[in-house]
């Protein structure tokens, strides 16, 4: 079977975009099933840095097919700045679809999300205040904006109206701010809707054929494990489910098509905005995986935390997604280390814990427990099979397969697509 899943199997920011990248020049299709403008792809092409937010990674393959999937949220103003980037530095994008049921994040979306978080104080969640936690509010209330209903005038501003009926409420009479008016949403949207007319379709139809064919089809999560609505972090998490189980529903395919899961993983993790840690460093080599990795939210720019890998997440992930293997990135920012840290169990107060909590009381008392690995100390980067890696390099490769109970079926040595070693057919 040729339908492969690709998840973050950390907190994301794992290094999907090149990997996605890197697989869609084999794949047919290419689609992007859950998440909206707050996840960051970053694709190095030669000496081209391509930022995606919204667009699957595929696009930059003329042959390769784009689905934007019925799971994801859309803020049409920012996909329609990616599209023009694109078209603006020679790349082709009639291959992109969006789904007809596929929800729009509205100007009030964005506005709630500002306000909502401020309005939260020390108990910040570190919403990337894109609008897309309160689109999914309104999807789970029933009251959303699809794709299908902007090309209806009459449906649009009906469901718009009445939206704004309630919101407008929220904003002056909760948060003392000015509300929306129709007519003037209704305008701001004018310009888009006949521009993306072409693209909307019943994706489910294109990637349900895709597989029946036999094509070489790539589901492409957004954000991380930890990041999923009911098996993250929670609250400090997404509105959606990055898991592999939200491929099924987020593209309108049932489970039986898939064939292989693979969780991104970096080689050692990073998170982005609040919530417990474990194995976060606070000292010279945290900065210094920081500098070395380049650790700076694609979507905010904000700096990452960086810690040394944490295997209990890992195998969690495994866990949640049915790993096949995993595609482990950035083992080059680890190159300088004389010694390098990986966490194996956690100390809860006095009892070794393997599995992750679902507390989050628990997981800030959770100290990790160490094993600590030479460093190689030699470059990896021109390194193009695993037997040319540093033998200590080989050695912590092996070392997470051991924990994790799943093959590191890539390594990723830098962020160029040449930089990667591929060790089973991906597809």
């Amino acid at each position: 079977m040729s339908a492969v899943v690709l998840i973050g199997a950390q907190w994301g920011d794992e290094g999907k975009g090149k990997i996605t990248d890197y697989m869609a020049e084999k794949a047919d299709l290419v689609v992007r099933y859950q998440g909206g403008n707050n996840a960051g792809h970053t694709v190095v092409v030669g000496d081209e840095e391509y930022k995606l937010h919204l667009i699957p990674s595929g696009i930059l393959y003329p042959n390769t097919l784009c689905v934007i999937g019925n799971s994801v949220v859309v803020d049409i103003e920012i996909l329609f700045k990616e599209i023009d980037e694109l078209i603006r530095r020679g790349v082709d994008v009639s291959n992109l679809r969006i789904s007809d049921r596929a929800h729009v994040i509205m100007p009030y979306h964005r506005k709630l999300d500002e306000l909502q978080e401020e309005g939260k104080g020390a108990n910040k969640i570190g919403t990337t205040k894109r609008g897309i936690g309160p689109a999914y509010v309104d999807k789970s209330s029933r009251i959303g904006i699809r794709m299908i209903d902007l090309l209806d005038r009459e449906v649009f501003e009906r469901k718009l109206e009445a939206n704004l009926q309630e919101k407008n409420l929220l904003f002056t009479k909760v948060y003392g701010v000015e509300g929306f008016r129709t007519e003037d949403i209704v305008a701001q949207f004018e310009p888009y809707i006949e521009r993306i007319k072409p693209f909307i379709t019943d994706t489910s139809i294109v990637v349900n054929d895709s597989v029946d064919r036999g094509d070489n089809v790539l589901f492409e999560g957004a954000q991380g494990t930890l990041l999923d609505l009911d098996h993250g972090t929670y609250p400090f998490v997404t509105s959606s489910h990055p898991i592999a189980g939200g491929a099924c529903i987020g593209a309108g395919i049932g489970p039986t098509k898939i064939g292989k899961v693979y969780g991104v993983v970096k080689a050692y993790t990073t998170r982005v905005g609040a919530g417990p840690f474990p194995t976060e460093l606070f000292d010279a080599i945290g900065e210094r995986i920081r500098k070395e990795g380049h650790e700076f939210g694609t979507t905010t720019g904000r700096p990452r935390r960086c810690g040394w890998f944490d295997a209990v997440i890992v195998r969690y992930s495994v866990r949640m997604s049915g790993l096949t293997g995993i595609a482990l990135t950035k083992l080059d920012v680890l190159d300088k280390l004389e010694e390098i840290k990986i966490c194996h169990g956690y100390d809860y107060r006095g009892r070794i814990l393997k599995d992750f909590p679902a507390s989050l009381k628990a997981l800030e008392e959770c100290k990790p427990i160490y094993e600590v690995m030479d460093g190689w100390k030699e470059d990896t980067t021109q390194a193009r099979t695993f037997e040319e890696l540093p033998v200590n390099a080989q050695k912590y490769v092996r070392r997470i397969e051991e924990l994790t109970g799943v093959k590191a079926v890539i390594v990723a040595v830098g962020p160029k697509r040449d930089q990667t070693i591929v060790r089973e057919e991906l597809f």
